[in-house]
């Protein structure tokens, strides 16, 4: 389940200027809003959960403040354009082909409950940063419930604002990509799973899930119903609560997405990425190590794998309009991350058979953009929660330089 504040977390994070952490375990108030000391205040989208293997998503949305990233796009582009980061700025601080590749390319958005505003919602977005639509009518879009039909779910406000982040990261960073939303009944990982299953049988290969709740004794097994399957790419999101492992990014066989602080610098890139402290990270305590993973300071499944921008302080555009939403709005946390880095596997093209994606990056390390800098908590200085040379925690090999290391 979800983790609560105390105040010395939220006392911490505050002076940090980043959002949210907690102990392991426990549950998180999912009204609650933190200022930062750059004035800036987010509030978790989702309710937190109370029961046993049920999910929370990770979307932050920034609800006071103005972000660092709020002029970046229209700086970029010279064009009027919605605060936060946009097409421009995410395919170029990630070194992507956006504009020639994904073409045929299916990704799959998992999300719990309906949002009846998401196509008219998608149109809007694309609209905005001259994107090509992305339609029913025109084969690009598609809706269907985790049972692959269209009897949708009931609506709820706060995962649609999780679903039009989603959409609109892949649509960020793999214009030419297609996009399948595949809606649970509920939150339980038991839907979200079948929700998994039913995108993979409906053609996607690559398949972004922005939710997680506390780890327990059936990841195992709901690793081998849910998650093994080999030729797909995986993504899940590390957490929004600081140190500590959250399933289904604990999976041994989804690549775990852990989050950065993104912004503008001086260097031969131009950009800079640092720890964000609210990403998950740590060691899992029912999941077996992947072969891939060497790192000597956990025996089992380390969180994370690769990382992407989700601090809301260095936020991304997001247009969603359904019931007490506002229109265009910023938002941060790990939920931005993980389609981010889908649509990254996207544009690398389609894994080979038999494959688990998870590995590549392993294989490929040279074409990430290493993050040593930054912490997500308290863990005696390890490597499990501190940005630092080579493989951590929070960002695990880095974020992405190109598509090279998302091949296999």
């Amino acid at each position: 389940m979800r983790r609560t504040l105390s105040a010395a977390a939220v006392a911490t994070l505050a002076a940090a200027g980043l959002a949210l952490s907690a102990p392991l375990g426990q549950a998180a108030p999912s009204t609650s809003t933190t200022s930062t000391a750059h004035g800036v205040s987010v509030a978790h989208s989702c309710a937190a959960p109370t029961q046993k293997n049920v999910m929370a998503c990770n979307a932050l949305k920034v609800v006071a403040g103005t972000p660092r990233s709020a002029h970046a796009e229209s700086d970029l582009t010279a064009a009027a354009a919605p605060s936060g980061y946009g097409p421009a700025s995410l395919q170029a601080a990630y070194n992507l082909p956006s504009a020639d590749g994904g073409s045929g390319q299916t990704v799959a958005i998992v999300d719990a409950y309906d949002d009846p505003n998401a196509e008219a919602d998608l149109a809007v977005y694309r609209s905005q940063y001259g994107l090509p639509a992305c339609t029913t009518a025109n084969g690009c879009f598609r809706k269907a419930d985790q049972n692959g039909g269209t009897s949708y779910p009931r609506g709820d406000s706060g995962w649609a604002e999780e679903i039009s982040l989603d959409l609109d990261m892949v649509s960020a960073a793999c214009p030419n990509c297609k996009i399948l939303l595949v809606e649970a009944s509920s939150a339980s990982m038991t839907n979200l799973g079948t929700a998994v299953n039913t995108a993979v049988r409906l053609g996607a290969k690559f398949v972004s899930n922005s939710y997680g709740g506390g780890e327990s004794s059936s990841d195992p097994t709901f690793d081998t119903q849910y998650f093994d399957h080999p030729g797909v790419a995986i993504t899940v999101s590390s957490g929004d609560n600081g140190y500590g492992v959250e399933y289904p990014a604990a999976s041994r066989y989804v690549t775990a997405v852990g989050g950065t602080s993104l912004r503008t610098a001086s260097n031969s890139r131009g950009w800079t990425d640092t720890v964000w402290s609210g990403a998950g990270s740590g060691c899992s305590a029912y999941d077996a190590k992947p072969t891939w993973q060497t790192d000597s300071g956990c025996a089992k499944r380390t969180v994370a794998d690769v990382s992407a921008v989700a601090d809301p302080n260095t936020g991304v555009a997001v247009y969603d309009s359904y019931r007490q939403a506002t229109g265009w709005m910023v938002f941060g946390g790990t939920s931005a991350s993980a389609p981010l880095i889908a649509a990254t596997y996207a544009l690398a093209g389609s894994p080979s058979s038999g494959s688990y994606p998870a590995s590549f990056p392993y294989a490929h390390t040279s074409a990430l953009y290493d993050v040593t800098s930054g912490s997500n908590g308290s863990c005696s200085g390890s490597y499990l929660c501190t940005g630092t040379t080579g493989y951590d925690g929070p960002s695990g090999l880095g974020v992405p330089n190109g598509t090279a290391a998302f091949t296999g």
